[in-house]
């Protein structure tokens, strides 16, 4: 009888856990071996060995003199020419994103004509070499001899200009480079506002918001993302395009150099000068870049979308949205 009950509660019984068995800790230890690549490592002696070779070319021949470099790096003609490349730079720039903000509004407008009009600017700019259109407004006045407001139709003038007493060498650079960057920049900012969902226009209608004010509570802010990194892009070749303002006596830093090293034969090293006054332009701008790339990196998008919001929300509400 014992020997039933006990066969009995044997067979109720639950069956016992198995109990887990743990390998062996050397099982559980992946050993990766890396595959060799001989040719990388190649590669990385040869860079080494052409740069140290460019390195001790560079400061060894004395067919650069640098002593000249370092003579007229910052001599006074040499940094008045630097301030005219930033000054271009920056003007030309600003100018240039207002030009293609309005034609980028203008192509995505809904009338044909404004459309037409855009298209055929962007068309025609980008079409034709930057150098052409400087040397065209340098000479400007061979087809406008004087410059005039008035009655058009050869009606009465109210004043006139000379055109080669307004057309000088620094107007028509500024006008050469911000026509022609509006029309990059107009292509990028259209590109830009086209990125943003559609239904932000939608949401931003449908509260009573005016066109203006989606465009810049909205829809611009978010366009910036993709705005930016070309801009900075824009913004480093303009630094260097400026260069191109020497064909016409734009007095910018290539033009100076130029002027001194006719004047003394040292070619090389006024050239020398020069870039590396270029060099440390673009690298200031690629660091700025980088720190505007950041702040509108994906992210920041929850930080721009309440800064949006909080814009929208009036009054009291704004704690709120900010929140």
């Amino acid at each position: 009888m014992t020997d039933r009950k006990m066969h009995g509660a044997a067979l109720g019984a639950a069956p016992a856990a198995p109990t887990a068995v743990t390998p062996p800790e050397d099982d559980l230890s992946l050993q990766v071996t890396r595959r060799p690549r001989p040719g990388r490592w190649l590669a990385v002696l040869a860079a080494a060995l052409f740069a140290v070779w460019l390195a001790y070319t560079v400061i060894v021949n004395p067919n650069l003199h640098w002593d000249i470099v370092a003579k007229y790096q910052f001599d006074g003609v040499i940094l008045k020419g630097l301030g005219v490349t930033i000054q271009l730079t920056l003007v030309s720039m600003a100018l240039g994103i207002v030009i293609g903000v309005l034609v980028a509004v203008m192509q995505l407008s809904d009338s044909p004509v404004l459309r037409l009009t855009a298209g055929a600017y962007t068309w025609f700019f980008r079409g034709t070499p930057l150098l052409v259109q400087l040397i065209f407004w340098f000479n400007l006045a061979l087809l406008f001899p004087v410059i005039s407001i008035g009655v058009p139709f050869d009606g009465p003038k109210l004043v006139s200009w000379q055109s080669n007493q307004v057309i000088t060498g620094f107007v028509a650079a500024l006008l050469g480079l911000s026509i022609n960057e509006g029309a990059y920049m107009a292509e990028i900012v259209r590109a830009g506002i086209q990125s943003v969902d559609p239904g932000q226009r939608e949401a931003g209608a449908s509260i009573g918001m005016s066109n203006r004010q989606i465009l810049s509570r909205i829809i611009l802010p978010q366009a910036m993302r993709v705005i930016i990194p070309p801009f900075g892009n824009q913004f480093i070749s303009m630094l260097k395009t400026t260069s191109l303002v020497s064909v016409i006596a734009g007095a910018d830093l290539m033009t100076v150099s130029q002027h001194l090293y006719l004047a003394n034969f040292e070619v090389v090293a006024l050239l020398l000068v020069a870039s590396l006054w270029y060099l440390v332009l673009t690298t200031l701008a690629s660091i700025g870049q980088h720190a505007v790339e950041r702040r509108y990196s994906p992210g920041a998008a929850p930080q721009l979308r309440r800064r949006i919001l909080t814009d929208l929300v009036p009054g009291r509400d704004r704690k709120e949205a900010a929140a």
